[in-house]
């Protein structure tokens, strides 16, 4: 297993999320106690009942409800992802150390590369390199990813199946209708997002993103063109945290820059 494939092996993990979060089959029914369904039950009413509540405890301000919740379910999130953080760091610095090694090691074999035997000659050389400086591609895991998308998710359809949202109004904007505003603001955020997360990547990894990284805020910005202005908001203060959540990371836990 290459460094290549581990950085790459869950690509496709936050690209799931970011679907799941711009509206794919995307139910408008309202929702209420009587929906059926164990995922509306315990995810989507549940938060359309918390941000209820948190609107009337400010006289009604949806807007500043969905800000509220949003920083709320992320502040609980934060010390699972913050844990992934480090794993990944700590794994970055042991790559980045092995790198000399593994250079070789593909310069040893440059000229045998199609050939299937000296492949696998190849990879148990590699494994081998891996064992010895107690190197494991795999310790990072997935876990943390998955645990957030039905959380993420349920908060998500909440908004868009909460009908009460969509009668108010927030700032300059309407809950309930489109914005030409906040769909450019949350393509923006996501994209500083981004750039922050890039920073401390070998080259090769940061290469490997950039096509992910830059597909997220040009989805974020096109579905908010027609999703209602109370989507990009949570997108908006969602993102923001994200920033928040990275740069904080970066300085808790930075890449080491020899093996341990």
């Amino acid at each position: 297993m290459t460094g290549r494939s581990v950085f790459s092996r869950f690509w496709f993990i936050p690209l799931l999320a970011l679907l799941a979060l711009t509206g794919c089959s995307v139910s408008d029914t309202p929702i209420d106690e009587n929906t059926t369904g164990w995922f509306n039950h315990y995810f989507v009413y549940s938060f359309s009942r918390l941000i209820g509540f948190t609107a009337e405890l400010f006289h009604g301000n949806y807007g500043l409800a969905i800000i509220l919740v949003t920083l709320l379910i992320r502040f609980a999130l934060m010390p699972l992802m913050l844990r992934q953080s480090k794993k990944q760091a700590a794994l970055q610095g042991k790559m980045r150390g092995l790198q000399p090694e593994l250079q070789a090691l593909k310069e040893k074999y440059r000229d045998k590369e199609k050939d299937p035997a000296f492949q696998g000659e190849m990879q148990k050389e590699m494994l081998a390199l891996y064992s010895k400086h107690q190197v494991n591609p795999l310790a990072v895991g997935c876990l943390p990813l998955l645990l957030q998308i039905p959380i993420l998710t349920g908060f998500y359809y909440a908004i868009r199946r909460t009908p009460e949202i969509a009668e108010h109004s927030f700032l300059w904007f309407n809950l309930g209708h489109t914005d030409l505003v906040l769909p450019l603001l949350a393509a923006a955020v996501y994209y500083v997002q981004f750039r922050l997360s890039q920073r401390g990547m070998a080259p090769e990894q940061a290469k490997q993103t950039a096509v992910l990284g830059l597909l997220s805020p040009v989805m974020m910005g096109l579905f908010s063109f027609s999703a209602p202005a109370a989507m990009p908001l949570y997108w908006v203060v969602g993102g923001c945290f994200l920033i928040f959540q990275t740069w904080l990371a970066k300085r808790l836990y930075p890449v080491p820059s020899t093996v341990e």
